[in-house]
């Protein structure tokens, strides 16, 4: 009872940050690993946990949706899910000895775009003008495939990744870039959850509880997050993020 009410608080706040702000994943992976639940196993059933969230997001923007310079919608979505699946299919040769050591450094890696995500952001609009006109279809096809194959491993800050990537492609238009960000999240997390529920990596048991939670704070506890100052929430989920950091490596 205790490891289900965990996982639920866990899912239900992830839901809520995802919805504002971004980060559930600093909270779902861990509980999932303080709870018995293997590594590799873990990273996959949190992401199904989360899946819901981005899938509603996707269709609250779907008419807001505008390729990036270089990519059409068609080229966006193969793109989407050929390297979710390449990510998820990666993730399943990994060994939960080698994941375990790589954890820690992806949730630093992952919390430091989410604390400096409005640099990057400004950075990004910056040299979009510049970009813009050298965005090659190659170029932004290699820049979506090479995001898409790091959510489908692992998909903390992937929101961040892709709002970047989509700026320095030469994309202005904030709702536009928010509806491919959903869209691309939402397509290349269903590819690798159908993989890894094929390869049996997925706690069904867990992903479902953690999916009702996830969704219904998704839908109230943003309410609530919203009351929270923009600099507070940020500064909670990056402390919530090196915390969880810091709690792998020792536990290595």
């Amino acid at each position: 009872m205790w490891d289900i009410a965990l996982l639920m608080s866990a899912a239900f706040v992830a839901g809520a940050l995802n919805a504002v702000a971004g980060g559930g994943s600093f909270l779902t992976l861990p509980a999932l690993v303080f709870t018995g639940v293997p590594p590799v196993a873990a990273n996959a059933t949190g992401t199904v946990a989360l899946l819901p969230g981005y899938m509603a997001g996707a269709w609250g923007f779907r008419q807001d949706m505008e390729p990036p310079p270089g990519l059409g919608m068609r080229g966006v979505i193969v793109l989407s899910l050929i390297g979710g699946s390449l990510g998820a299919a990666l993730l399943l040769v990994t060994p939960d000895h080698l994941f375990r050591k790589v954890v820690p450094w992806l949730l630093l890696a992952a919390t430091a775009m989410f604390a400096f995500a409005p640099q990057l952001r400004r950075m990004a609009s910056r040299g979009s003008a510049e970009h813009a006109a050298h965005a090659s279809p190659l170029k932004a096809g290699a820049g979506m495939l090479a995001v898409a194959i790091y959510g489908g491993y692992f998909n903390g800050g992937l929101g961040i990744l892709l709002l970047a990537l989509f700026g320095l492609l030469g994309q202005t238009r904030l709702h536009a870039m928010n509806g491919m960000k959903n869209l691309v999240s939402a397509l290349l997390t269903a590819i690798a959850v159908a993989i890894y529920a094929a390869g049996g990596v997925v706690q069904w048991e867990q992903a479902l509880v953690m999916m009702i939670a996830a969704t219904a704070g998704g839908y109230g506890g943003a309410r609530l997050a919203r009351r929270i100052p923009p600099e507070w929430l940020r500064a909670g989920i990056v402390l919530t993020g090196l915390v969880m950091a810091g709690v792998f490596f020792w536990r290595q």
